[in-house]
């Protein structure tokens, strides 16, 4: 039986790095297409002195490759290292391929000094098996060498990389697009503006608060993906096709399926379609089995693996004290990216009944990848319920609370705010929030119920959505400042 040869695999690594013969053209792509927020920071923690190989996470489609090549690309133009290797491990080529060969086969096929500064990126490191062992060695072994390894399964690799590398790998998560991006890719970024707050809630204001709402839509349905927003206009015009097959039917059939051994994948897509068409929705693992009939030990692997993936993040719930429960009977689940619903199930215009559920999916998206997603919740009680609520790390305590409304019918009638005032006046909350679908004002309750309320901040979805993804990219410590149990929330999330 024929096997692959090593120059067969040489003469495929020419092919992966045709920078090897000449530096890249920055103006074409993949190196020209528009940057993530993200990017800039992930250069600086590539390039940072410290010797730990780099692990980048997300969800499949989000850009990972291509911010790959635009670092190399700019790499390579500041000759920041000597050597540059870049290998798709899922590439029929390099199966079973060790990464000692791999190397070896770097130095054979491109000659470079292997004791330099050099840089070696691994994409989609998940297939490789026993990854994270191997790669703890070469990073011992090769200390003036900066790994970079990339994958799509993100439980996995995160857990393997703090097991196995500690001290070793640094985890850096690629979330969806963001609208902040989504409004810089489509070029429609004078639509909001910088305003004198400081806080997501009203650090920017709209220009034009009806044409934000427009792309906000738009952005909801299409835009938590690179490709779809910067891409040629047949990938939108196609989309279902695009996210559908290419995205989810390659994590549900191929992904899911080769990484932990599933055999049911009509049941595990079942499953998904589900919690799909409920995004923003409570649920429990009853409803789930009830619904999809799927047995609930079953669903509750699945929920982890879909996790795994980044299809999804649940949120656990809080009482109306803001109490943790012991044993979590209900939780909601997000999709991690708003517009896989439209990919699944059809576009939704904004006067949908359904599209508040997806306008409070794309918040809790914008919180992705940032520390306080760890610190989300949701309230839900017999009389009421709070859409979110961020609890102080350490004490646990809420620091912000409010809830997400596609509407602005509550901005002239508070009343409808009564479960949120009410959490409020039960956890000490001197203020919380709504959003509203274009009013932005704070509104005093005091008297409303009682002798005493709290002030709540409305503030456009759509405003709120760019706030959190242009800070979260730029400046993820700014969600995470709430350390001190002492500490105010006078400045609202």
């Amino acid at each position: 039986m024929l096997t692959i040869s090593d120059d067969d695999i040489a003469a495929r690594l020419r092919a992966d790095n045709p920078w090897w013969q000449a530096p890249p053209d920055l103006s074409r792509p993949p190196y020209g297409l528009p940057r993530r927020d993200y990017f800039s920071p992930f250069a600086r923690l590539v390039q940072s002195p410290v010797q730990r190989a780099v692990i980048l996470l997300g969800a499949r489609r989000v850009g990972k490759t291509t911010m790959l090549h635009q670092l190399i690309g700019e790499l390579i133009h500041g000759r920041a290292f000597s050597a540059i290797l870049f290998a798709s491990i899922d590439t029929p080529t390099y199966s079973d391929l060790s990464l000692d060969h791999l190397l070896a086969l770097f130095l054979k096929a491109h000659p470079h000094d292997p004791g330099a500064h050099r840089l070696v990126v691994l994409d989609e490191i998940q297939y490789l098996r026993d990854w994270e062992r191997h790669l703890k060695v070469l990073v011992d072994n090769w200390p003036e060498t900066r790994f970079v390894a990339s994958g799509s399964a993100g439980a996995t690799l995160r857990h393997r990389s703090t097991e196995s590398g500690a001290g070793r790998f640094t985890d850096f998560e690629l979330p969806p697009l963001t609208f902040a991006e989504f409004l810089s890719f489509r070029g429609l970024e004078p639509l909001i503006e910088s305003a004198s707050g400081t806080g997501p809630a009203d650090a920017f204001r709209a220009h034009d608060i009806a044409a934000l709402n427009n792309a906000f839509v738009d952005y909801v349905n299409f835009g938590g993906y690179p490709e779809a927003v910067a891409g040629p206009p047949e990938v939108q015009a196609d989309f279902q096709r695009f996210v559908g097959r290419d995205i989810v039917d390659k994590v549900l059939l191929r992904d899911l399926p080769s990484l932990y051994g599933i055999q049911d994948i009509q049941e595990l897509n079942r499953l998904f379609q589900v919690l799909a068409y409920n995004t923003g929705q409570e649920v429990s693992l009853e409803a789930l089995s009830q619904n999809s009939g799927v047995a609930k030990n079953t669903i509750q692997r699945y929920l982890r693996y879909f996790e795994t993936a980044f299809l999804i993040h649940r949120v656990l719930r809080v009482d109306d004290t803001a109490r943790r429960f012991q044993r979590q009977r209900a939780f909601k689940v997000y999709l991690t990216n708003p517009s896989m619903r439209a990919a699944l199930f059809g576009p939704m215009n904004e006067d949908s009944a359904r599209f508040g559920a997806l306008a409070e999916t794309a918040v809790f998206a914008q919180y992705q990848s940032s520390g306080a997603a760890r610190s989300l919740y949701y309230a839900h009680w017999p009389e009421g319920e709070v859409d979110v609520v961020l609890l102080e790390p350490t004490s646990l305590r809420p620091i912000w609370a409010y809830d997400v409304k596609w509407s602005d019918h509550h901005a002239t009638r508070p009343e409808e705010l009564r479960p949120l005032i009410d959490f409020a006046a039960r956890t000490g909350l001197r203020a919380v929030g709504a959003t509203t679908k274009t009013v932005s004002r704070k509104v005093e309750t005091t008297g409303l119920f009682g002798p005493t309320g709290p002030e709540i901040h409305l503030f456009p979805t759509a405003v709120h959505c760019h706030a959190l993804g242009y800070r979260n990219a730029r400046a993820p410590e700014s969600l995470e400042r709430f350390t001190d149990p002492e500490e105010s929330p006078d400045e609202p999330f």
